[in-house]
């Protein structure tokens, strides 16, 4: 079994001045800390339900999903800035230094902030929600950890984001 690491967050915060949705993970895995960009492990389905809510083809790039981020107005980031963390598992994380999300506020006209899973959840209201005072909305998690929900029900739950415009 792998040993637990202390890690820091190594990837920036995606904002424009335009990015009016937020949508926050817990921490990167082990795959998109490689990549150095969000949700970069194959088998994590934000891209092909961020894609499927705007109607567009799956950014398969970096660049083109910086594309898309920016053209949709969305924010990405992660609740977590560092902590220690087994692998890529969720449920092993102690040790936990929250992100500072005023700075990306102040500089985007957020109106909606999203969390991707539980974990993401649980994090943002005990860490986040007491610094910034804003509520998040729980959205189901895109990782393959979470196989009991299919593209299709992942996809009709994250239309919200859309749905709140």
């Amino acid at each position: 079994m792998a040993e637990p690491k202390r890690i820091v967050h190594p990837i920036p915060p995606f904002y424009t001045a335009e990015s009016d949705i937020l949508i926050l993970g817990s921490f990167p895995s082990v795959k998109t800390r490689e990549m150095g960009f969000f949700y970069g492990h194959p088998q994590n389905r934000f891209w092909k339900v961020a894609a499927a809510v705007y109607e567009e083809d799956v950014p398969m790039t970096v660049e083109e999903r910086r594309a898309f981020l920016k053209r949709n107005h969305i924010a990405l980031w992660d609740v977590i800035a560092s902590c220690t963390i087994v692998g890529s598992s969720d449920s092993s994380i102690r040790d936990v230094a929250a992100n500072d999300l005023r700075p990306m506020l102040e500089a985007a006209p957020v109106r909606q902030i999203y969390v991707n899973g539980r974990k993401a959840e649980e994090m943002y209201n005990r860490y986040i929600l007491p610094a910034i005072g804003r509520q998040a909305v729980c959205l189901p998690s895109t990782s393959p950890a979470n196989a009991a929900w299919s593209l299709e029900r992942l996809t009709e739950a994250w239309k919200r984001i859309r749905t709140a415009e």
